[in-house]
């Protein structure tokens, strides 16, 4: 999407723009790592998760419909079931 119909569309900032991006490839990155070093994982899916909900808000908000809303719903639960069992692990541990 470009940048000035992400501002027109959603409302945010240029910056904004940037800043949710980093997030979600810090997070993609970190959740790769996930799989060598295991501390990644509540840190970078928690992160994604947080995102996901401002995203899922946001497509609700401006209107467009769950339907538009449906895979930023099922990356926030991948998200969840990732950091609940990667926080269960470290307990055990």
């Amino acid at each position: 999407m470009p940048v000035a119909n992400f501002t027109e569309v959603y409302g945010y900032g240029k910056t904004i723009m940037y800043g949710i991006g980093a997030i979600e490839v810090t997070s993609a990155i970190g959740l790769l790592i996930g799989f060598f070093k295991k501390g990644f994982l509540p840190i970078s899916s928690g992160a994604l998760a947080v995102v996901m909900v401002g995203a899922i808000t946001t497509h609700l908000k401006i209107g467009e419909g769950f339907e538009v809303a449906l895979k930023p719903f099922i990356f926030f639960v991948l998200s969840v079931i990732i950091f609940l069992v990667s926080t269960s692990d470290s307990v055990e541990d």
